[in-house]
């Protein structure tokens, strides 16, 4: 059977307030529909869908309004690779907007998950959680309330939009000049708050992730390069932190295929990563390196030292 486009199918009316979700987690994606729906992004002319029609609608928009979970999905998944999961129409919204004010925990929660900014406003200056409480969505005002308590410091979100912005220029290529000015002005935004007293030590509440996790778990090099070049006294301790049992190391090693694994590990290193600390699998770094010839290819004294 051929897979059409949900998004010419007819209008979808949002949901009104005495129609509000239950206040519960939101279920699983079907993946069998979620495949379909990457299957028919794939399929799309590329600028349909990562473009702005007359009205700066994308298609995560046209999808987020119909209430179009796995296709929203896999469009947010496309113009993520493109840095433009938070592009605004012409009223200011952006798709995590749009999916609040349509009454879609269910999307509002995937789009949080891959990264949408909670804090993005529309052109009245009005949050997700402006417009959740102003509807009275009890539902979306969860999925929202539940991420705001995730722990994350405006450190730790400037440090994954950062990652965001980075792993799309590695995908569109360093040509791109409006994500080259982007990515600049992340970093920058990291600068200031760290300038302004944000702490590298804060964790997450619930991952237990420092910035510098974050930072490597993306492969983020530019990142981690300015991270680990921060005159932090206690720099051994820093670099040591683990996230739920894992150090930046291990993550590190875990980088398979990376193309900035080794650098990133000779970094950790040399700032005083303990390559002996193990995480909660009783793993050491050096285990949990690629197998093979690749992982051979990482040439890191210490963990040959280990491996012997």
């Amino acid at each position: 059977m051929p897979i059409t486009d949900p998004s010419m199918a007819s209008s979808w009316s949002p949901l009104g307030p005495g129609q509000s979700s239950q206040l519960s987690f939101c279920p699983s994606m079907d993946a069998t529909k979620l495949e379909e729906a990457r299957m028919l992004l794939n399929g799309m002319d590329y600028s349909r869908t990562t473009c702005q029609d007359e009205d700066g609608d994308t298609i995560l928009h046209i999808y987020t309004a119909k209430g179009l979970r796995e296709c929203a999905f896999a469009a947010a998944e496309r113009l993520r690779e493109v840095g433009r999961m938070d592009a605004k129409e012409h009223k200011g919204k952006t798709a995590l907007l749009v999916a609040v004010t349509a009454n879609q925990p269910e999307i509002v929660q995937d789009l949080l998950s891959l990264g949408a900014d909670i804090n993005a406003c529309d052109v009245k200056g009005q949050t997700a959680l402006h417009l959740a409480a102003h509807y009275g969505f009890p539902g979306v005002l969860q999925c929202l309330l539940l991420f705001a308590a995730s722990g994350m410091t405006p450190l730790h979100c400037a440090a994954i939009s950062h990652g965001v912005t980075m792993k799309a220029l590695s995908t569109t290529g360093l040509a791109d000049v409006n994500l080259q000015t982007k990515a600049v002005e992340k970093l920058s935004c990291v600068q200031m708050l760290l300038n302004e007293g944000a702490s590298l030590l804060s964790q997450e509440i619930k991952s237990n992730k420092t910035v510098l996790h974050l930072a490597v778990k993306e492969g983020n090099i530019d990142l981690v390069r300015y991270l680990l070049r921060i005159p932090l006294p206690n720099m051994k301790d820093f670099v040591n932190m683990k996230a739920h049992g894992h150090t930046a190391l291990h993550m590190a090693a875990g980088l398979h295929g990376n193309p900035h694994q080794e650098e990133i590990l000779q970094l950790l290193l040399s700032r005083g990563a303990d390559p002996s600390i193990r995480n909660l699998e009783n793993d050491q770094p050096a285990h949990l390196l690629q197998s093979g010839l690749q992982g051979e290819q990482v040439s890191c004294p210490s963990f040959q030292v280990l491996l012997l």
